[in-house]
């Protein structure tokens, strides 16, 4: 999970590794929840993925 985290943040956001390992866990996987929420408005998906209607 850590590496899945840190290659997500590092694409979007072209931090270096110190960056990443400097930040808590928390806050890394709140940075993923942010990236993946706009990257679904920007193509018109639903905020949660099981929502269907």
């Amino acid at each position: 999970m850590l590496y899945e985290e840190m290659a997500f943040l590092a694409f979007h956001f072209h931090w270096s590794r110190e960056e990443l390992m400097s930040l808590e866990h928390a806050e890394r996987r709140r940075w993923c929840r942010e990236i993946s929420a706009v990257n679904r408005r920007s193509i018109g998906a639903p905020p949660n993925p099981f929502d269907l209607a």
